[in-house]
């Protein structure tokens, strides 16, 4: 149904009527409106973007991950000779591990169960993180996956743009938000990891 002319609101007038509603609002109402936004803790940063095209050697086929723990670098494979490097945080001394896996589940904003063990040497993590943009996992998880069975190890974001470049994880790959959802995009379920 069409309004007729005089019905009709110009479009630079539908801003100012609701602006109009906004300062129609109490002062009381306003101040109640932003306090309840001011007690819920900042957005997690995103972090910067440590990814940059580089030659690379390999007989890997495209579209291949190589993570490289002793150079804290993650490699996607983009043609011959060339690849992407994320710069990752990898496990601390005595979480390493190598071998060949696969890419067998990709999420937004996944939830967080740490595991059995982990929960035994840290009592104080919970059973569940729930899905969202505070969950340490941060924005993305790429599951990884051995003779299609769950290793338990991801390649994740952080919401803490300065935990990535070191040994520190409990055996994951830990990209900035950033670069994760840059990996995300570019990885499909199935794709080869190759852990040295």
């Amino acid at each position: 149904m069409t309004l007729p002319d005089r019905y009709r609101i110009a479009p630079g007038l539908a801003g100012a009527c609701v602006l109009g509603l906004a300062l129609a609002l109490s002062a009381q109402d306003f101040a109640s409106a932003r306090s309840g936004l001011a007690d819920r803790p900042p957005l997690p940063a995103m972090g910067p973007s440590l990814r940059k095209a580089v030659p690379f050697a390999t007989t890997e086929q495209l579209g291949t991950i190589i993570i490289r723990k002793n150079e804290k670098a993650l490699y996607l494979v983009t043609r011959q000779g060339q690849a992407l490097r994320y710069q990752i945080s990898v496990g601390r001394d005595g979480f390493g591990w190598t071998g060949v896996v696969k890419v067998g589940a990709k999420t937004e904003w996944p939830q967080w169960r740490p595991p059995r063990e982990m929960r035994a040497r840290q009592p104080e993590l919970p059973e569940l993180v729930p899905s969202g943009p505070y969950n340490p996992l941060g924005a993305r998880a790429l599951y990884l996956l051995r003779d299609g069975r769950d290793t338990l190890y991801r390649i994740h974001g952080t919401n803490d743009p300065s935990g990535v470049g070191f040994d520190g994880t409990s055996g994951c790959f830990r990209l900035t938000n950033t670069d994760v959802i840059d990996l995300f995009k570019r990885v499909p379920i199935g794709t080869k990891v190759v852990v040295q």
